[in-house]
């Protein structure tokens, strides 16, 4: 089965600098909060383009420790999309704060400014824009909105590793930003992995605190932190790896390409950007409307047949998850995040996918979609290699 996503070709590839890392840290023998963090820290820093990072344990701790560090908790509101994986939400939650769900772009699947500006209300302490799939939110729009109402702008980059938005790297907009680096990201540890970036000097002293117990000082907990810190062996890996992440964004890139030209005759919708925004493809999203052909379940049954494997992200909105049943809003509230829901299909695409591979799963979407046209330049269709995927979050 050809993967969506798979961790062991990337291994592969890298194989002779990582595992020198990881002995560099087992020769080293200091796990937590040494070299390679601080090393990592400040590479990352300086590729996005702010003053500071700070690592934590995973993409969901750095909401959670972003908002509380911009005293953002019990009473507060913080606008989040209704179309991304729950864990950005619930990060919210987990600080206190209650999470408004509004709409998404039907073109991007970004946070859409005119929903957000008809939820803001009172409460709202915040701004959460996804860079969803890859693809940078309208952080003009939403920025505007953030200063006209005197909220934080809080990015959520956990997919968008590298992405660009009006010449700058995503992540260097808002008061502070947060990523995770689950094993499938464009920059992926090798286990649960995260980080917070901002300009703010003395937003980065108090993230560093609570990430740490809220320790000034050893054994001084002047107040209530989390135990959420990136170890020196992600960390370690993660150097090796972020060298490498403008290449591998770039490979991501051309495969979106070759999508692009070969399915824009299928009725498939298309991942697109913003003008003046570049895609790092975390995922290739496509739409498949359910009147075309059986709509996205025919297309996944018809590419599993035939060895390519698919997944859905995600299928059902944050507003319907049951653990957010109490907040609502109703059913059909949120339109664009429903429809993207029922009909999104993500297609293998990650820097190690050969051009055969990508060749045959373009000729299966084809042969689904009734076109004759044949593959493009550079692609071949074949015959069905065992493959399995892994990690494909």
């Amino acid at each position: 089965m050809i993967p969506v996503s798979d961790t062991k070709r990337g291994y592969l590839a890298l194989r002779e600098e990582l595992d020198a890392a990881v002995r560099r840290v087992l020769d080293r023998s200091w796990f937590v909060l040494g070299a390679e963090g601080e090393a990592f820290e400040a590479e990352f820093a300086a590729y996005l383009g702010v003053e500071h990072c700070v690592g934590v344990a995973n993409g969901t701790d750095a909401i959670e420790l972003a908002l509380r560090a911009l005293d953002i908790g019990p009473g507060d509101e913080v606008i989040v999309p209704a179309l991304t994986a729950a864990f950005s939400a619930l990060a919210v939650s987990r600080a206190g704060a209650t999470p408004v769900f509004a709409d998404v772009d039907p073109v991007t699947a970004g946070l859409d400014p005119a929903s957000v500006a008809a939820r803001i209300g009172p409460r709202t302490r915040a701004l959460l824009p996804v860079h969803l799939y890859g693809g940078a939110a309208d952080l003009e729009a939403l920025g505007v909105l953030a200063a006209d109402h005197d909220l934080a702008l809080v990015e959520d980059a956990a997919q968008a590793h590298g992405a660009r938005y009006a010449g700058r790297r995503v992540g260097s907009f808002g008061q502070v930003s947060c990523f995770s680096f689950y094993p499938s990201k464009n920059l992926g540890a090798y286990g649960d992995g995260g980080a917070i970036a901002t300009d703010d000097p003395a937003l980065a002293a108090r993230l560093r605190r609570l990430r740490n117990g809220g320790q000034a000082g050893r054994y001084e907990h002047v107040e209530l932190g989390a135990n959420s810190r990136l170890d020196e062996l992600q960390a370690a890996i993660l150097r090796v790896k972020l060298a490498r992440l403008d290449a591998a964004n770039a490979a991501r890139r051309a495969q979106a390409a070759r999508y692009d030209a070969a399915l824009a005759d299928t009725g498939l919708t298309l991942p697109r950007a913003l003008p003046g925004a570049e895609h790092v493809y975390h995922l290739y999203a496509v739409r498949v409307p359910a009147t075309r052909g059986g709509g996205r379940d025919a297309l996944a049954a018809h590419l599993r047949e035939r060895g390519v494997g698919t997944q859905i992200h995600y299928p059902t909105p944050v507003h319907r998850q049951p653990a957010y049943a109490d907040l609502g809003p109703a059913p059909g509230a949120l339109p664009e995040a429903e429809a993207w829901a029922a009909e999104e299909l993500s297609l293998p695409l990650f820097p190690e996918l050969t051009p055969d591979e990508q060749g045959r799963a373009i000729a299966a979407i084809r042969e689904w979609a009734g076109g004759n046209a044949e593959p493009p330049a550079g692609t071949s269709a074949g015959t069905p290699r065992g493959n399995k995927r892994r990690n494909a979050e």
